[in-house]
């Protein structure tokens, strides 16, 4: 899908490091857009727009966006950033990563994944299935796909499966052809004043679906089946365990190394039909639903149910999504992306039903001052399937504002409400200190968290 354009235009991504700008930016240059943009520092993702011969420059300064022609900012930018307020100053315009992205599938016909948790491995699941195809889909996901080694891919068909991130309400912009609404949790309310003005964006969002599309909604979420009866057009299927679904789930099992379970599917004049015994190398009744949602828009537009299998059975997993890392002394260590309670839940649940005997020890850093602040008692809940917690200090990720409480009951709390054994540490060399002390036998560690814990959990094996 290549576009002809005036070769004068220069688009430039204000945080183009981050996962969803990167991705982005990837699409645009492979349609034939002049890319460029900046970061404050390197990253991996930073690396593979090098690779594909993206600019990028390091720091933000005026002077980077001297020959851009258009902005493109992301969601983490503050209003002061020096490259936006030069950009205000020479009328550039100024898009939000969603806007720009709305334009850009404007011209292909959309899967659509949206949420609070679940859209990164949901969006993955459905390009498994459609890699199976002769469907050539462009990809554009929240998370690194192993299957790609890349957040993002330009297709040659008229499909676009991506995730959309609600995160600054921009969502809205995307026009979806399907839609997955996996679940609504009270997140990101640095940004959205109530949890009904979340719910009527959904609810927009959702009657914005064309009549020869569909939403797919989880009927399991609370917040979700208040939705329903607020959208005017009933173009939608329901999916989840709740016996009133149209894609009902049934007989789950679950095992150390995979989930299994049978699709009841129940729609409106026509008859009943069954996929037996699909199979997802992923733990948790969470990844069940997602694995749920694509196999409902897959077996929608035809896919047949043989491949709709295949596709979730060789699923190869998304980076930072319970990625098994190192193992040490029989002990086998993971790295999750888990940062909300409701994520944290949904995780230990599965680890527990998966690994019923073993000890599970959660090295958790919180992610954003405002989110812990919002949902300090939640949280101090959230580790009840966990033996141990290892409390990590906070990653701000830039935000100035105070916390409000003291850490130390913080951490209390956690142990009076999820009744943990709990450390707190500061660092990865005091986490590494604590592992070579305490950590023998068959045990489960998972590191937890959207900030630096992830490089943290990998650098442990040269610490100990």
């Amino acid at each position: 899908m290549k576009i002809e354009l005036a070769k004068t235009e220069v688009i430039h991504f204000v945080g183009i490091g981050g996962i969803g700008m990167s991705g982005l930016s990837l699409i645009m240059k492979g349609m034939g857009f002049n890319v460029q943009g900046s970061d404050i520092s390197y990253n991996k993702n930073i690396e593979r727009l090098k690779k594909n011969k993206i600019k990028v420059l390091i720091k933000h300064s005026k002077k980077n966006i001297q020959k851009a022609t258009i902005l493109v900012v992301s969601s983490a930018i503050k209003k002061n950033n020096p490259e936006l307020v030069e950009a205000a100053k020479k009328n550039l315009p100024i898009y939000k990563r969603g806007e720009m992205l709305a334009h850009i599938v404007s011209l292909t016909k959309n899967i659509v994944v949206t949420g609070s948790h679940g859209k990164t491995t949901t969006t993955s699941l459905l390009a498994g299935i459609f890699s199976k195809t002769k469907l050539d889909p462009t990809i554009i996901n929240g998370g690194v796909l192993n299957s790609l080694n890349n957040s993002a891919k330009l297709g040659k068909s008229e499909w676009c499966i991506l995730e959309a991130d609600e995160s600054d309400g921009s969502f809205i912009h995307v026009p979806p052809t399907y839609s997955i609404i996996t679940n609504i949790d009270r997140e990101h309310m640095d940004f959205y004043k109530s949890m009904d003005e979340i719910k009527n964006l959904f609810i927009e969002f959702i009657n914005k679906v064309p009549s020869f599309g569909k939403s797919f909604i989880c009927i399991d979420d609370k917040n979700n089946n208040e939705l329903l009866k607020k959208i005017k057009i009933k173009n939608y299927y329901t999916y989840g365990i709740n016996r009133k679904s149209k894609f009902h789930i049934k007989n789950i099992k679950q095992s150390e190394e995979f989930s299994e379970y049978d699709l009841s599917i129940r729609l409106l004049g026509k008859k009943n039909i069954s996929i037996k015994n699909i199979r997802i190398p992923l733990l948790g009744i969470h990844n069940i639903r997602n694995a749920t949602a694509a196999a409902a828009i897959a077996f929608t537009i035809g896919i047949s149910k043989k491949i709709i299998k295949k596709g979730l059975k060789e699923f190869k997993g998304v980076q930072r999504r319970f990625n098994k890392i190192f193992t040490y002394r029989e002990t086998i260590f993971y790295d999750d992306y888990a940062h909300h309670p409701t994520e944290i839940k949904e995780v230990l649940d599965g680890v527990r039903t998966a690994f019923k005997k073993n000890e599970i020890i959660c090295i958790f850093q919180p992610h954003r001052i405002s989110r812990l602040k919002d949902l300090k008692k939640e949280f101090s809940k959230s580790f009840k399937k966990a033996n141990t917690v290892i409390l990590c200090p906070i990653f701000t990720a830039g935000e100035k504002i105070k916390l409000g409480f003291n850490y130390n009951n913080f951490a209390k709390d956690i142990i009076k409400n999820s009744n943990v054994k709990l450390f707190m540490v500061n660092d990865q060399f005091q986490i590494a200190k604590f592992i070579k002390g305490n950590i023998y036998g068959k045990k489960i560690v998972i590191g937890m968290g959207a900030g630096t814990i992830s490089s943290w959990m990998k650098e442990l094996p040269k610490l100990i």
